[in-house]
């Protein structure tokens, strides 16, 4: 049974919530008010339901009682209470007309008198207390399935270009690697840049098989098929390459990679898409599908156009999420006209998550040798920026090298004149 929700908890803009979506399933719901029928009906449009067939309809728990005296329940019934009939009852005579298995999150009034443990004992999966919003309606579904049966658990972060060329790969693989060593959480990076993808280059990988293998297998993956295609970068670290040839075209559906997606969120706890500069069915879904979305752009016009587009695009299509976060690579690269970071920022109503400078020498070492940046330079600032990507994507707070004092010097030296004996003062006779 999960708990009562806190009625903070929902709030889109803290990172550490995971919401996990939902297998196929049916769900009717019965609402009572008007602001809840809007908030079902929304949910049902939320990514984390997208498999989901979802159903409003009026009439609260009378409505539930009359319509499954002569049809079988869906796998999630949802009614809400106005408190003005004995609920306790009213569970009772559903209970009488519901299948089993069949899950029921009950919407509350504050008018509601009976204690949680009596609803519990009726078979009452989920309470939340109204009036709900869309969020509180999804994350009480989404819950009754990731927490009991721990499906698709994992967090998916989506890494894009608005441009190609500006250093998203390299963005996606320092993120996940960091995430992997520094955050200790086990963490798939998906190359999905089929032709041209370098992850393997990266991480000095050459497998022989990768997510090819698994996007055009006849049969839908599994864990077991999952687990020999991955290459093991790191002890905590695995890799799903592209094979990075041209002796095919590589044209796909816009669900041709859910299935790899879904079968790794049940085992991996992180999982990093690689996401290539272009827009098609399968990128967008990719994008929007995803728990958090960051784009990396470059200081120019190109950009600056490309990543506003998608912000805004992105954004709308996840009305309940996080909104997309970019961070702006290579700032400084000599000899370029640039668009400053400040004015950059306005023009996105929003500051980037990372501004990474321009290092052609820490860059091009790491690449040619197949290392990531803190393996070259683990003291180098940009590494300080990867760790705090990871932190804050994965909820975990920012990481601060701690300041040197200028006194530091001198309080020491005083600190060991303090501390050295000395002859006691005589008294003044």
């Amino acid at each position: 049974m999960t708990a009562i929700h806190d009625e903070d908890a929902g709030d889109p803009q803290h990172p550490e919530e995971h919401i996990a979506p939902v297998p196929r399933i049916s769900v009717q719901a019965f609402c009572e008010t008007e602001q809840t029928l809007k908030a079902v009906t929304a949910a049902g449009q939320d990514r984390r339901l997208a498999k989901a067939h979802l159903t409003a309809k009026d009439g609260g728990l009378a409505a539930a009682i009359e319509a499954y005296e002569s049809m079988p329940t869906p796998n999630v019934i949802v009614i809400e209470s106005d408190g003005t009939r004995d609920i306790l009852e009213g569970l009772d005579d559903l209970a009488g007309v519901c299948d089993p298995g069949t899950r029921v999150v009950v919407i509350g009034s504050p008018n509601d008198t009976a204690p949680y443990r009596e609803l519990v004992r009726r078979g009452v999966n989920d309470y939340v207390v109204g009036p709900v919003d869309t969020l509180d309606v999804v994350r009480s579904i989404c819950s009754l399935f990731s927490a009991s049966e721990a499906i698709i658990t994992g967090r998916v972060i989506a890494v894009v270009g608005a441009k190609g060329g500006v250093g998203a790969s390299t963005v996606a693989h320092n993120l996940a690697w960091t995430i992997a060593r520094d955050l200790s959480l086990d963490s798939v990076v998906i190359d999905l840049d089929l032709a041209f993808g370098t992850a393997g280059l990266d991480y000095n990988q050459d497998p022989v098989q990768g997510i090819a293998n698994a996007v055009l297998s006849q049969d839908r993956p599994d864990t077991a098929l999952m687990e020999r295609l991955l290459a093991k970068c790191t002890e905590r670290l695995s890799l799903l390459a592209a094979p990075a040839t041209l002796d095919r075209v590589y044209d796909f559906g816009a669900e041709a990679f859910d299935a790899v997606f879904d079968t790794l969120r049940m085992t991996t706890p992180c999982i990093v898409l690689d996401v290539p500069h272009q827009w098609s069915g399968w990128t967008r879904r990719a994008l929007v599908n995803a728990d958090d979305i960051v784009i990396v752009a470059e200081p120019d016009l190109a950009n600056l156009r490309n990543t506003k587009n998608m912000l805004s695009v992105l954004k709308a299509a996840r009305p309940n999420d996080r909104p997309p976060l970019y961070c702006i690579n290579q700032v400084g690269m000599p000899k370029r006209a640039e668009i400053e970071v400040k004015a950059f920022a306005k023009t996105m109503e929003s500051q980037p998550i990372a501004v990474i400078p321009f290092d052609s020498k820490l860059f091009s070492t790491a690449a040619n040798n197949g290392q990531m940046i803190a393996e070259v330079s683990k003291n180098h600032r940009t590494t300080l920026l990867f760790q705090n990507m990871a932190n804050r994507l994965a909820g975990r707070g920012e990481v601060k090298k701690p300041r040197r004092s200028l006194l530091e010097p001198l309080l020491k030296k005083l600190k060991g004149k303090s501390g050295r004996s000395s002859a006691p003062h005589r008294k003044a006779s």
